[in-house]
């Protein structure tokens, strides 16, 4: 197949699930599919890096985008993207087309379409965990990796649309990546 000249940047755990916190990777095989579904329109691929990963580590709980949203998280989500909008300029100016990004509904750092959000602070015991967990809701927007890389990207005049794979029904996200692919 010859060059498209097309790339999308993904978030990072679609083509590493390993990289979720535990118990929470529940589409272990979507890489193929997605990779399938690139390979076929012939569109390359830019990983992004896993904020919470090179944060936290594997061993992390999960959290809420309340808790990444503080200047440390944001700076260091402009530190890990810097390479990547080096990336991206470089193969715009050079007559390529960045096709878009997908993120990972549901996650405070990836989400687009929407994000995880409550109430979460303090020392944990039992109870306010169950409590915590009753707390936590979905709301629009989204995740505070995916809003730096946004503005990092307006900075540069780049404007490229984004979509999200839906943590709670991945499978049924498949199809709207194919039709958020139809026109690339």
């Amino acid at each position: 197949m010859k060059r498209t000249r097309k790339i999308i940047l993904v978030s990072h755990c679609i083509l590493n699930s390993n990289s979720k916190v535990e118990g929470l990777s529940q589409y272990e095989g979507i890489f193929k599919e997605i990779v399938d579904m690139l390979h076929d329109k012939g569109i390359g691929i830019i990983q992004l890096p896993c904020p919470e990963m090179i944060i936290y580590g594997i061993k992390r709980w999960g959290h809420v985008k309340e808790q990444f949203d503080t200047l440390f998280y944001r700076e260091n989500c402009r530190k890990m993207l810097k390479p990547i909008i080096c990336q991206v300029k470089s193969y715009i100016d050079a007559g390529y087309e960045i096709v878009g990004v997908i993120g990972i509904d549901g996650s405070p750092s990836c989400g687009v379409n929407f994000t995880c959000s409550g109430d979460w602070e303090g020392t944990p015991s039992k109870d306010d965990i169950d409590h915590k967990i009753k707390d936590l809701k979905e709301v629009e927007g989204f995740g505070v990796f995916m809003e730096e890389l946004k503005k990092y990207l307006e900075e540069y005049d780049i404007e490229i649309p984004f979509t999200g794979i839906n943590e709670n029904d991945v499978y049924s996200s498949l199809k709207d990546i194919s039709e958020f692919l139809n026109d690339k």
